[in-house]
């Protein structure tokens, strides 16, 4: 069986009395993209400078290809690294960027000469060599240092949140680029980002971490659809959220009372008791919207309110419906076509989805 390009092992950073990183596991396999996705501050980066070698892990072992690389110092580490920044030396003109390593190694200049062209012309610019890094764009930028740590032949490249310095245009642009040079090159890509959206589109698999361990780890599909923890639930993808009480439970479904109506949802664990406090999340896009109630009868969840705002983003679309009971604002899919998708401001509108679209999580029992 052939290990994982890096394993971590009950991986555990300690600043004081604070703990960064909490005694986090896992593997990632060889040739796939893996990312961790969290918030800021939740101990993400300190993972990553932990596997670079700069900051050594309070407790725990890194193993890339099979070896622990406690105490091999960074230069010595088989990884590379691609900072938000970039860090390309504005002095040198492109190919002089990405042979930089190789004249540090001491490689032979006509070999060097070759392992430059070779790739630019993998990162799709081939003869740009001799322009100055002022006249690329801001993704050439990004493709010419993913490119200087490739022609090093790393086991692992660390991404730090790379596209965080783009536009937003650029930035979708990105998210395809680095998936396909993911693939070109066939090298293990360990990704670091905030942003949900670039992990669910390039990732094969993605640890969602918080407060300083990971909460689930899975494929995309996994976590948007079957996420393990309200954490997950909420911070992955959009979500309706309603906070309530247990009224009941019937097989894998619960019943929460919160003040805007009872909603019915399934249960994530097996364990609860009547008069819990409970978390209820449901997707914009689950929910349907109708002017008229009885088109809804076959939901086991229908809400009433009114349109209190349309958020108009192309096919992106959503209204926001304050229900009629309590003070919850819902947000909805807008339809796309035919009759329910003339909405305007102030007009009233029934909600329903099926009990198998949310998912309730006890929070605490009473």
């Amino acid at each position: 069986m052939i290990a994982p390009d890096l394993q971590c092992h009950n991986l555990t950073k300690h600043y004081g009395d604070t703990t960064a990183v909490d005694n986090v596991s896992f593997d990632v396999p060889a040739g796939s993209f893996f990312s961790i996705l969290g918030p800021s501050g939740c101990g993400k980066t300190t993972i990553m400078r932990m596997i670079a070698g700069f900051q050594e892990p309070s407790s725990g072992d890194i193993q890339i290809k099979g070896k622990s690389v406690l105490n091999v110092a960074p230069n010595k580490r088989p990884v590379n690294m691609v900072f938000q920044h970039l860090a390309l030396f504005p002095m040198m003109n492109v190919a002089d960027n990405i042979g930089y390593g190789l004249r540090r190694r001491k490689m032979a200049k006509p070999l060097i000469n070759r392992k430059v062209e070779e790739a630019l012309e993998r990162i799709g610019l081939p003869g740009v060599g001799r322009r100055q890094v002022s006249e690329l764009s801001g993704g050439q930028k990004q493709r010419i240092a993913i490119a200087r740590c490739m022609v090093l032949e790393p086991d692992v490249l660390l991404l730090d949140e790379p596209l965080g310095a783009l536009d937003l245009k650029l930035r979708e642009q990105m998210k395809v680029e680095l998936k396909t040079l993911q693939a070109a090159f066939d090298t293990t890509f360990l990704y670091i980002t905030h942003d949900q959206s670039e992990a669910l589109v390039m990732s094969d698999a993605i640890a969602v971490m918080n407060a300083g361990h990971f909460e689930q780890v899975g494929s995309a599909q996994d976590l948007y659809h079957n996420p393990q923890t309200a954490f997950v639930a909420g911070f992955v993808g959009e979500s309706n959220k309603w906070l309530g009480s247990v009224t009941q439970r019937d097989g894998h479904y619960i019943d929460i009372d919160t003040p805007s109506m009872t909603v019915r949802a399934m249960a994530s664990g097996d364990t609860w008791n009547k008069g819990a406090k409970a978390q209820v999340f449901v997707r914009p896009e689950a929910i349907q919207i109708s002017r008229e109630v009885s088109a809804l009868r076959d939901y086991d969840n229908i809400l009433t309110g009114k349109i209190e705002q349309i958020l108009f983003n192309g096919a992106a679309s959503r209204l926001l419906v304050r229900s009629e009971k309590g003070s919850d604002i819902i947000e909805v899919n807008m339809p796309q076509a035919g009759t329910t998708s003339n909405w305007s401001q102030g007009d009233i509108a029934h909600l329903g989805w099926s009990k198998d679209q949310g998912v309730a999580f006890i929070e605490s029992a009473k």
